[in-house]
């Protein structure tokens, strides 16, 4: 067992398996290797994250705030501390997190970069949970434009972006915009995914809805 650095809370324990063929811990495991990526205090704090260990997960990003070396370290924990606040509803500090990892990412990756519109996306998403349309649609439309360059134009992520517009819009009362745009995510879906797919379904249903409206 060691301190992870000088003055920190963490400590970090290196545990043996004893018993590699327990089938139970086995299960375990390959079940957490499976659901939870990364490794060592990343995968940590994703964990704290799945099970709603929102404190201690907290406690856990803002220790390693504290000691991040690189830009690429900030983003990252700035992030998941967005994402965190985001899980909690706790949603003007989500975008708080979201916005400093933006600034970071900004200047270290490209215009063009497809992390650079989930970014942007991220931000769109909280507003729009927000009830902020106008801002939601500025960051939603930044994203989009991002992955209409860098994706291919059947990709279903590009649909998901499309389908992400059409909400908005339909929560503003543009409801021809909004059918434009799930038409589109639609149409992207059928071609890239199964046809028993729920988003499909689920585009579907949006389209249908936004037709009563007009």
């Amino acid at each position: 067992m060691k301190q992870t650095a000088k003055n920190n809370r963490l400590w970090e324990v290196q545990l043996t398996i004893t018993d590699d063929n327990d089938p139970q811990l086995s299960t375990l495991t390959n079940r957490i290797k499976e659901e939870i990526d990364g490794e060592g205090w990343d995968r940590m704090g994703k964990l704290m994250l799945k099970v709603g260990h929102f404190d201690q997960a907290e406690e856990l990003y803002q220790e390693l705030l504290k000691n991040a070396s690189t830009d690429s370290d900030r983003a990252f924990i700035y992030h998941m501390l967005g994402m965190l606040k985001g899980d909690q509803g706790k949603y003007p500090e989500a975008v708080k997190f979201y916005e400093k990892d933006l600034e970071i990412s900004e200047k270290t990756l490209s215009a063009d970069d497809p992390q650079l519109a989930a970014r942007y996306n991220n931000i769109g998403q909280v507003y729009n949970n927000m009830g902020e349309y106008s801002k939601a649609l500025e960051y939603y439309e930044k994203a989009n434009k991002i992955w209409e360059i860098s994706l291919p134009p059947t990709h279903p992520d590009l649909a998901t972006s499309y389908n992400n517009i059409g909400r908005v819009y339909h929560n503003m009362g543009e409801y021809s915009k909004a059918l434009s745009y799930q038409e589109k995510a639609l149409s992207i879906y059928r071609n890239s995914l199964p046809s028993t797919h729920p988003l499909i379904k689920t585009t579907i249903d949006n389209i249908a809805a936004v037709k009563k409206k007009l």
